[in-house]
C-alpha cells in the first residue's frame, strides 16, 4: 500500500513502513494527481488481484510480493506449463488518471520499461516473458526472483555485513551497469540505483530491477529530477542523468550496506562527514577509498566508466583476500541452468575426449570411434570423416590447407582439410596421445615411445628425435628456437632445434599438462599437485603454487594471471608476479581440461560433465551448461561461439 508522504515496499514477505522513501518518481512529480490512490474508476482503493485469479487465462495469482503508488506486484504461476512450476512476477500499474493525455503518458512510459527490457540480455537484469494490458490495468511478466532485496538483508542482519560479501555485490553491479552504459546504439542509465532496487538471488549473485525511470542518455539533453533522494547525486537534482550519476549511486548504496546508515535519513551530500571505517572499522582502507571517488560531488571526480570503479573494486578484493573467500564454495541452482541451449549438436561414434580446432568454416575434431570430423562450424553439419587405426585424443593443428593429428595407432596423420584424403604419415613406436605443433617447418610431437620426434612439414621424414625418460603426453611449446616439453617421470626438457637438451628439470610426479609461456616465464601444472613457474633460459624455478591436487590441465594467461584446473575440483586464478591465489572457482568433479578466456568470460569443462562459464576476473559463475558425460578436453571459442566435446559422444556449439 501507499499513504501520502511514504512509499511502503513488500517483497517476499517483508514490509518496511516507517521510513520515508522521498523517490521523485514519474508517479509523484510528473503525475501528483496519483501521489494518493484513487483506486479504479474513482474508489479510494485500488483492487488488487486475489490469490486465485487466473490472469490473461494464463497466469495463476498466488500472491502480492509488493506494493506501489500504481499498482501491485505478484507472484504467479504460468499455466501455459502445467507439468512444471514456473513462478513469474507479474508488476501491475493501475491508470486512473483523468486526464487522457496524462493516461497515455502514463501507459506510454510503461510500455517504454517493457520495451527497455525486452532489450537487454545480462545474468543480473530479470527477463521479460509478457507484456499487455486489460481494461485500465496493464501487466508486465518477468522472470521471478527467489531471494530477497539488499535492503531487507541490511536490516535484517545482526552488526556489519561482511566485506567481501559487499565487495562481491558491488563488483556484480559494476559489471551490470557497464553493460547498460555500453548499450547500442545509447547507453542506458538506470537513475535509481538503490539497496531495495537489488536483490540478492537464491544462489547470492545480484539482480537489478526495477527499470521503471530508466532512460537512454541523450547528452546534453536535461529532464525532471528522477530518483530517490540520498542516492542521487547533485547533478540529478538538476535534470542530468549521466553515467556518473549511476556510480555516485552505487557508491552511496555500498556506503550504506556496509555502515548501515540509510542517505535518505541523513543531509544530502555529507557522505565526507559519516567516513565508513569511524562508523565500521571493518571496512578496509582500500575499499574506503574507492566509495569515496565514487560519491565525489563533482561528476569529473568520480570513475569515468563502471569499468574502472569494477577494477577498482577487484584490484581491492585481490589485495584484502575477499576474492579467495567468495568463489571457494560450489553454487547451486537454477544459474544458466535451462536457459543455455546449445546452437547445434552432432553426435560421434564414441567418446570425444580431446579438443577442436577451426579452419576456414570447419570444425575439426577427434574422437575415439578412431575418426577425425570435419563439421561445418555454422550449424554442426557432417563433411566428411577421415578413420585412423586408433582412438585420436590429440588436438589438429592446421598448416597451409593440410591438418595434423597423432592417433593412438602411433601415427600422425596429415589430411586435406578440403577432402580429408591423407597426405602422408608418420609412424612412431607408441601410441600418441600428445598434440602437435609446428614451427619453423617442422612438426613437433610427443609419443609414448619416450621420444620427441621433430618432422619436416612437407616430406613427412623424421629430422631428429629426443630420447626422454617416460611417455610424452603434453604437447611442445616452442619459443626463442627451444621446445619445450614434459614427461610423465616428471622430468621437464628444453631441447633446441637440434635436438639437443639444453637444459632438465625435474617435478615429483608426471608433466602431463602441456606448456604456456612468455619471454620471461614458462607454465605448466603437474600430477605432484604444482603449478610451476620457470625461467625458460635455464630452467630454474621462479615459484611454485600448490593446488590441492594432482593437475593435468594446461595453464592459460590473460593480463596478470594464470589459471588452471586441478583434480580437487577447481579452478584456479593465480596472479604471475606474485604467485597469490586471487580466486578459486569449485566445480563439482576433477577439471582436467584448459580454461580458456574470451572477451572477459573464462570457459572450462568438468569431468561433472558441465561446462562452465565466469568471470574471469573475479571467478563468478555467470552460467554452466550440462552434457551426458564427462568432459577432459579444451573448449574451443572463436566468432563469439564457444565449442566443447563430451564422453557422451557429443561435440556441441554454444554463444559465448
Amino acid at each position: 500500500m501507499k499513504t501520502k508522504g511514504f512509499w511502503v515496499v513488500v517483497k517476499h514477505g517483508t514490509a518496511n513502513y516507517n521510513l520515508p522513501n522521498r523517490r521523485i518518481s514519474l508517479e509523484t512529480r510528473i503525475f501528483p494527481e496519483l501521489s494518493d490512490d484513487q483506486g479504479d474508476q474513482g474508489s479510494s482503493t485500488p483492487r488488487q488481484l486475489q490469490a486465485g485469479v487466473l490472469l490473461a487465462k494464463r497466469y495463476a495469482i498466488q500472491e502480492v510480493i509488493g506494493i506501489g503508488g500504481m499498482g501491485s506486484v505478484y507472484r504467479a504461476r504460468d499455466m501455459h506449463f502445467p507439468n512444471v512450476t514456473k513462478l513469474v512476477a507479474v508488476k501491475e500499474m493501475i491508470n486512473t488518471a483523468p486526464d487522457p493525455l496524462v493516461r497515455e503518458t502514463i501507459v506510454q512510459n510503461f510500455e517504454r520499461e517493457a520495451n527497455l527490457l525486452a532489450t537487454l540480455h545480462h545474468p543480473s537484469i530479470p527477463r521479460i516473458f509478457d507484456y499487455f494490458s486489460l481494461e485500465s490495468r496493464s501487466y508486465l511478466v518477468l522472470e521471478f526472483i527467489h531471494g530477497k532485496d539488499m535492503e531487507t538483508i541490511i536490516n535484517e542482519a545482526n552488526g556489519f555485513l561482511p566485506e567481501h560479501q559487499i565487495l562481491s555485490w558491488a563488483i556484480e553491479l559494476c559489471d551490470v551497469l557497464e553493460y547498460l552504459h555500453s548499450h547500442k546504439p545509447d547507453p542506458i542509465i538506470f537513475r535509481d540505483m538503490k539497496p531495495s532496487n537489488v536483490m540478492i538471488n537464491s544462489n547470492g549473485d545480484v539482480m537489478l530491477v526495477d527499470f521503471g525511470i530508466a532512460k537512454v542518455f541523450q547528452s546534453g539533453i536535461k529532464g525532471t529530477m528522477i530518483g530517490t533522494e540520498g542516492y542521487s547525486p547533485p547533478e540529478q537534482y538538476r535534470g542530468e542523468a549521466t553515467p556518473a550519476a549511476d556510480i555516485y549511486a552505487l557508491g552511496a548504496t555500498i556506503h550504506h550496506a556496509l555502515t548501515r546508515r540509510d542517505p535518505r535519513l541523513e543531509p544530502p551530500f555529507s557522505f565526507a562527514e559519516r567516513p565508513m571505517r569511524r562508523i565500521n572499522p571493518a571496512v578496509s582502507a582500500e575499499l574506503e577509498t574507492v566509495v569515496n571517488m565514487a560519491l565525489e560531488y563533482a561528476p569529473e571526480s568520480r570513475f569515468r566508466s563502471a569499468a574502472d570503479m569494477k577494477q577498482a573494486l577487484v584490484t581491492v578484493a585481490r589485495k584484502t583476500g575477499a576474492l579467495v573467500r567468495l568463489a571457494a564454495g560450489p553454487q547451486t541452482g537454477p544459474v544458466g541452468v535451462g536457459g543455455i541451449k546449445p546452437l547445434w549438436s552432432f553426435k560421434c561414434e564414441d567418446e570425444i575426449r580431446g579438443t577442436p580446432s577451426i579452419f576456414q568454416g570447419s570444425l575439426y575434431i577427434g574422437c575415439y570411434d578412431n575418426n577425425l570430423y570435419s563439421l561445418n562450424a555454422a550449424d554442426g553439419k557432417f563433411q566428411w570423416k577421415y578413420p585412423a587405426d586408433g582412438g585420436i585424443v590429440s588436438r589438429p593443428a592446421l598448416f597451409d590447407g593440410n591438418i595434423y593429428v597423432g592417433s593412438e595407432d602411433k601415427r600422425l596423420h596429415v589430411v586435406s582439410a578440403r577432402s580429408g584424403k591423407v597426405v602422408w604419415t608418420y609412424y612412431t613406436d607408441g601410441p600418441i596421445r600428445s598434440s602437435p605443433r609446428i614451427a619453423e617447418g617442422h612438426v613437433f610431437i610427443g609419443s609414448d615411445d619416450r621420444h620427441l620426434h621433430a618432422v619436416n612439414l612437407n616430406t613427412g621424414r623424421m629430422v631428429w628425435r629426443f630420447e626422454a625418460a617416460d611417455p610424452i603426453r603434453s604437447t611442445p611449446f616452442v619459443q626463442n628456437e627451444l621446445v619445450y616439453v614434459g614427461c610423465e617421470t616428471g622430468d621437464y626438457y628444453a631441447v633446441d632445434f637440434r635436438g639437443d637438451l639444453k637444459w632438465r628439470f625435474r617435478a615429483k610426479r608426471a608433466v602431463t599438462s602441456s606448456t604456456v609461456g612468455t619471454p620471461q616465464a614458462l607454465f605448466f601444472s603437474s600430477v605432484d599437485g604444482t603449478l610451476y613457474a620457470l625461467d625458460p633460459r635455464n630452467g630454474w624455478v621462479i615459484w611454485r603454487f600448490r593446488l590441492g591436487k594432482a593437475s593435468i590441465s594446461t595453464p592459460c594467461l590473460v593480463d596478470d594471471m594464470v589459471f588452471v584446473g586441478a583434480a580437487d575440483g577447481f579452478i584456479y586464478a593465480v596472479e604471475i608476479k606474485t604467485s597469490k591465489e586471487v580466486w578459486r572457482f569449485r566445480t563439482e568433479h576433477q577439471v582436467n581440461g584448459s580454461p580458456v578466456v574470451f572477451k572477459d568470460s573464462l570457459y572450462c569443462g568438468s569431468v561433472d560433465g558441465n561446462l562452465y562459464c565466469l568471470e574471469y576476473r573475479t571467478g563468478r559463475l555467470r552460467w554452466k551448461f550440462g552434457t551426458e558425460g564427462p568432459i577432459t578436453g579444451t573448449p574451443l571459442v572463436y566468432d563469439d561461439i564457444v565449442y566443447i566435446g563430451s564422453t557422451d559422444h557429443k561435440v556441441y556449439a554454444l554463444l559465448a
